[in-house]
């Protein structure tokens, strides 16, 4: 089940009361009133005020980029710190009668930090999804329950701990919140052999626009596409996810290996673009360049037995031998990747917190057409001085290549070699040196990635390439095309507008790059 019966029957309860027909919120509408219609639903020590000693520390405990943790940076209304569905129904009902927006945080990686402040001047509040984060495993079934609240590492943890040969494709980092991640895609190590983490979504349960819970059945098939891809927040609250689990071997074989220009670090790259796309969908290689060197991390379905050969005549030039191979469980090889360091407690999965000292910006692209070795030649210049960051190329192929770009929102399918995620940081001050860095390197590589439009990541969120404007109270669609086609591409932007005119007409469920509603043409 998604959620337990007493749960469900709370969820019943309240939206007999409270979810009726009401207009688009007034700007009349108090925030005092918004708190007292809270209250007689949502228990008082759940809704944190910024009076509250709570208020802080809650705030700041899910904020990842410091850059939005500032004393110039908005301050909700109040944290909804939710620990059943009727209190995200409550504060949908409430905030839509009182004109109080909402953002809806689950893991805090948001790269704007739109799931906890907003851009525009506006009375919003912030529900916290951290208080539901269960994982309920059907090991017989080989599915699973999870939370939105819940990070990716507390699923890997809970299914292996449940089956140690059962797992999830989802995520590197271990703190990404499930609710985000599933509802932008979700890439990851395993996705060339079984997709991405919403092309494994079975069912979910949504608190819509009216504050009415919904599983697949009853939002209907546009709004259960929508959501596995389309970007968080646009469709309404997500609260759980049952997923199809997948099988792994007992053990599983990891590397890394770091490769100087000298060594041939641009030889490997230029051949790693086509290679790496039509390896066996059991063997995932992406690479880290930084500091003119490049680093290639792998994840094999099998033995270090089974690798070597396949690495030996596929890909000899980066000459991995057998003290490069780490054999492990796939739930160690989870910290492995993601930190370079075997022999990690794996109860490290379960560590929510991340340190807030690394100011971070972000931007990506997608590469259809193999960059020369003489062009890379000229990218890995760019990897040297002090405000240099880095990027990270994720392979595609395989499974997530073969299923069709509309079948879900996320369209970089079939032709993608692979992702790149471009990141700038620094450790205080304005940042303007990295973000120039950033700001000038992505504008060097526009020439050798997708173009009209040039492609980008809904979970690499970027309001560099675009907002929406909002006029009479509600997001232009001519607006929202600017980066809306860049993140789905236009057929699949156009479709999930359609389904939020037809589940959101009054576009509640808004931030600076949700989708607007679209009323199509008769």
């Amino acid at each position: 089940m998604a959620v337990s019966a007493t749960t469900r029957a709370l969820a019943l309860l309240f939206c007999t009361v409270l979810c009726c027909h009401f207009p688009a919120p007034s700007s009349a509408a108090g925030a005092g009133d918004f708190l007292r219609c809270l209250s007689a639903s949502v228990p008082s020590q759940l809704v944190l005020t910024p009076g509250s000693p709570s208020f802080t520390p809650v705030l700041a405990s899910s904020i990842r980029n410091p850059r939005f943790f500032t004393p110039a940076t908005p301050r909700p209304l109040c944290i909804v710190a939710a620990a059943n569905a009727s209190h995200v129904q409550a504060a949908v009902v409430c905030g839509r009668r009182h004109g109080v927006r909402l953002r809806v945080r689950s893991g805090g990686h948001d790269y704007e930090g739109l799931s906890y402040r907003s851009v525009r001047a506006e009375e919003f509040a912030v529900v916290d999804l951290a208080g539901l984060r269960g994982v309920r495993v059907d090991r017989r079934g080989a599915t699973a329950w999870v939370d939105s609240g819940a990070t990716v590492g507390e699923l890997y943890y809970a299914v292996a701990k449940a089956d140690p040969q059962l797992a999830f494709p989802a995520g590197v980092c271990p703190t990404i919140g499930v609710g985000g991640h599933f509802s932008g895609g979700g890439i990851g190590m395993m996705m060339r052999k079984h997709g991405l983490a919403a092309d494994n979504v079975l069912d979910a349960t949504l608190v819509d626009a009216a504050g009415r819970l919904l599983n697949k059945n009853t939002m209907g098939s546009d709004v259960f596409w929508a959501i596995r891809g389309g970007g968080g927040e646009s469709f309404g609250v997500v609260l759980s996810w049952e997923v199809r689990l997948v099988r792994v071997p007992p053990r599983v074989t990891a590397f890394t290996v770091q490769r100087t220009i000298a060594q041939g670090a641009i030889d490997a790259v230029t051949k790693w673009q086509t290679l790496a796309p039509a390896l066996p969908d059991e063997l995932a290689i992406r690479v880290v360049i930084q500091n003119q060197q490049a680093r290639f991390q792998s994840l094999f379905l099998g033995t270090c037995d089974q690798l070597l050969p396949v690495m030996s005549s596929r890909f000899p030039e980066l000459g991995v031998t057998r003290a490069d191979c780490r054999e492990m469980t796939w739930l160690q090889s989870t910290l492995y990747i993601n930190s370079d360091t075997a022999n990690q407690p794996l109860e490290t999965l379960l560590n929510r917190t991340t340190s807030l000292s690394t100011f971070t910006k972000n931007k990506s692209d997608y590469v259809k057409q193999a960059i020369t070795r003489e062009s890379w030649q000229k990218i890995f210049a760019w990897f040297n001085g002090p405000n240099a960051g880095l990027m990270i190329l994720e392979p595609h192929g395989g499974q997530v290549s073969r299923i069709a770009d509309g079948d879900t929102p996320y369209p970089y399918r079939s032709g993608v070699l692979y992702n790149i995620q471009h990141i700038a940081f620094w450790s205080g001050g304005d940042g303007a040196a990295a973000t120039n860095w950033i700001n000038s390197f992505y504008s060097f590589m526009g020439q050798f990635v997708t173009k009209n439009p040039r492609a980008a990541y809904v979970n690499y969120r970027d309001l560099d390439i675009g907002q929406n404007a909002v006029v009479n109270g509600v997001s232009t669609f001519e607006s929202g095309k600017v980066w809306g086609e860049k993140y789905f591409g236009a057929a699949n932007f156009k479709r999930l507008a359609i389904t939020k005119s037809k589940t959101d007409p009054s576009d509640y469920f808004r931030n600076e790059q949700s989708v607007p509603p679209l009323v199509p043409r008769k």
